[in-house]
């Protein structure tokens, strides 16, 4: 298998495992579908964690395996590429990128499904398919907008261009930058915390920020009051109610 799903202690961890460069071929795409929806389903999850290992996250798509694709080849596949990515940004849990080395074109993208991201300072990140006479086809032109902006997002697409670590940072492409050697544990803290969490209350925190990002504000609020007054039924509010009243902030116990 060129993906694996390690769950331990709450934390399940989405391991693209296909050397050298982890390229994204369509064998990998579409395990990397299917363990994100076994990540989301599971109970014993209750975070994720993206990564690549030590050397690399991913350089991109099989290209060997895409220039032997036609037209209409393409236009059959590429609803299954975008649906892959986008099965991952909707695991209904906290998902973090640990990015190590090159997060290139559709690594780029599976970054950008993730809710946080965690980079090596010997990063680098960008969306090179112009080069390729292409563009961006596996969420791409919509995240990365969605993001850092239209006008920034437009000069990575445009020139495809790489970005190291500290520019990442300063675009907001990524959320922090830690010695090479660090970022799966950094990664695993962050995760860690979260995993601690009210479940149902993050899910539902995450749904409406997600949401209210694809629609207007009007709609998005909608979705928002739904999901608050419905945390009123759930036993984290009732816990972290009463730990706030008896002992203070901060000191819930969430099932």
């Amino acid at each position: 298998m060129t993906v694996h799903l390690e769950v331990a202690e709450g934390i399940g961890t989405i391991r693209l495992d296909r050397p050298p460069m982890n390229a994204l071929d369509v064998a990998t795409q579409d395990r990397i579908k299917e363990l994100a929806e076994e990540a989301g389903g599971r109970a014993d999850v209750r975070a994720v964690i993206l990564y690549g290992g030590e050397k690399v996250f991913a350089a991109g798509a099989d290209i060997k395996e895409m220039r032997a694709m036609d037209h209409a080849a393409m236009v059959l596949r590429a609803r299954a590429l975008q649906e892959s990515f986008t099965a991952v940004a909707r695991i209904p849990k906290p998902v973090v990128a640990a990015v190590t080395g090159y997060a290139l074109g559709g690594g780029c993208e599976l970054a950008l499904c993730a809710d946080h991201r965690i980079a090596a300072d010997n990063a680098k990140l960008g969306q090179p398919e112009i080069l390729l006479g292409l563009i961006p086809g596996a969420g791409g032109t919509q995240r990365l907008s969605r993001l850092i902006g239209p006008s920034r997002a437009k000069d990575l697409i445009f020139t495809g261009r790489q970005v190291k670590a500290d520019e990442a940072l300063a675009l907001g492409l990524v959320d922090r930058v830690v010695p090479a050697g660090e970022v799966y544990e950094a990664a695993r803290a962050w995760a860690a915390r979260l995993a601690r969490g009210p479940a149902i209350a993050l899910r539902a925190a995450k749904e409406s920020v997600d949401a209210g990002l694809e629609t207007d504000i009007e709609t998005g609020l909608a979705v928002e009051r739904g999901w608050f007054a419905g945390l009123f039924a759930t036993e984290d509010r009732e816990r972290g109610m009463r730990s706030f009243v008896e002992e203070g902030p901060g000191k819930a116990e969430f099932v």
